[in-house]
């Protein structure tokens, strides 16, 4: 803010100028991160495979085509899909507590719901920061059923699924061979990146 003295007609006047206050300065966008081919690639190869192998699971056991699931025991036929290897397949110090919800309608439909949301947002590319953590939440319940693990006594399959599904959400796989760009485009995310 300056004060200028002007006159007019013949009469001094204190006239008061404001100026803008000059902005902060804009901090560029990060940027975007690029990985080369041979690494996109493999991770959309990696996601779409893993993708499947939650879809296939629900699959099975919903419709019992008999590979790890008979077509008596399927969830369509009256089967539960936890009950079996909740109740059976159980033990360590966990034991009490998967026994205690096994083939509980309400565990049945998590556990459902939970394949078939994850396998289908990786196939898709959609939502794979949701799916990386409801992913490694699942994974990660799934390798506490039997402690230890019968050929490791820290690590099974179950922990390398759950930094793989982490590994794709941290490179954006869901960008390479699937919808995850344009899904980073609509309004919603943009708003909550969360969903990303």
């Amino acid at each position: 803010m300056a004060i200028i003295t002007q006159t007019k007609n013949g009469v001094a006047a204190d006239a008061v100028v404001t100026r803008a206050p000059t902005p902060a300065p804009v901090s560029p966008a990060p940027p975007v991160r690029t990985y080369p081919p041979a690494v996109r690639y493999v991770a959309a190869g990696l996601r779409i495979g893993l993708g499947f192998v939650f879809l296939w699971a629900f699959l099975d056991k919903v419709f019992g085509f008999g590979f790890a699931t008979p077509e008596k025991g399927a969830w369509i036929n009256g089967g539960s899909p936890t009950k079996g290897f909740l109740a059976n397949g159980a033990s360590g110090p966990f034991e009490g507590f998967y026994h205690s919800i096994a083939g509980a309608t309400w565990a049945n439909w998590l556990f459902m719901v939970g394949l078939a949301g994850i396998g289908i947002a990786l196939v898709t590319g959609v939502g794979l920061r949701i799916a990386a953590v409801a992913g490694s939440v699942l994974l990660v319940m799934m390798w506490t059923v039997v402690l230890p693990p019968e050929n490791n006594p820290f690590i099974d399959d179950h922990l390398i699924y759950a930094g793989t599904l982490i590994l794709l959400a941290l490179l954006s796989a869901g960008d390479t061979f699937g919808l995850g760009r344009l899904w980073a485009r609509t309004a919603l995310v943009r708003r909550a990146s969360w969903l990303r």
